[in-house]
């Protein structure tokens, strides 16, 4: 019995030993931050900035869309500087709200890219370091407006849920498609 008890120890011990092994000879998990991509993300080059009347155009599909939903927003357009074009707050619109749609917009000409991409690092757990970042917005709700493949400016919408507000600008930015 006192054979079959040592053969027992013996067997789980080079078990152990070969597991301990094995994960010792694995690599640790690759880091994201580390790789280092061929091409530069979300190099749109800027454009000439968007004119008034582009602006209201792609606030007036925003607010249709809203109001089709009986969503009420705040929508603010800004040229590829980030300086407001034009703003429109539909009624019954939370106040708050008016600043937040137009740091949106201003972050996502800024950064050149969708606000939904600055939610996405931080609530995916991948970059957490978007939040020292001045001017950043990590919600969803700041488009690009790209023209001719350049950045004419950005639309935000703010006042509903991060997805309503989404849906809003992209019918927004889409009228210059």
């Amino acid at each position: 019995m006192a054979e079959k008890s040592v053969a027992l120890v013996a067997i789980v011990a080079i078990a152990l030993l070969g597991t301990v092994a094995s994960q010792a000879q694995q690599a640790p998990a690759a880091n994201p931050l580390d790789t280092v991509p061929d091409k530069m993300p979300f190099d749109i080059p800027y454009g000439a900035p968007i004119s008034l009347e582009r602006a209201t155009a792609a606030i007036a599909a925003a607010v249709a869309e809203a109001k089709r939903h009986d969503w009420k927003l705040n929508v603010a357009v800004v040229d590829s500087g980030g300086n407001l074009v034009a703003f429109q707050r539909m009624d019954g619109a939370q106040l708050a709200s008016i600043q937040v749609s137009e740091h949106k917009a201003r972050a996502a000409a800024t950064f050149r890219r969708e606000t939904k991409v600055f939610e996405d690092a931080i609530q995916l757990k991948q970059n957490y370091y978007v939040m020292t970042l001045d001017g950043v917005v990590a919600a969803r709700g700041g488009i690009p407006l790209i023209e001719g493949g350049k950045l004419i400016g950005a639309i935000g919408c703010s006042g509903g849920t991060a997805s309503q507000d989404e849906v809003a600008c992209k019918l927004g930015a889409a009228t210059l498609k």
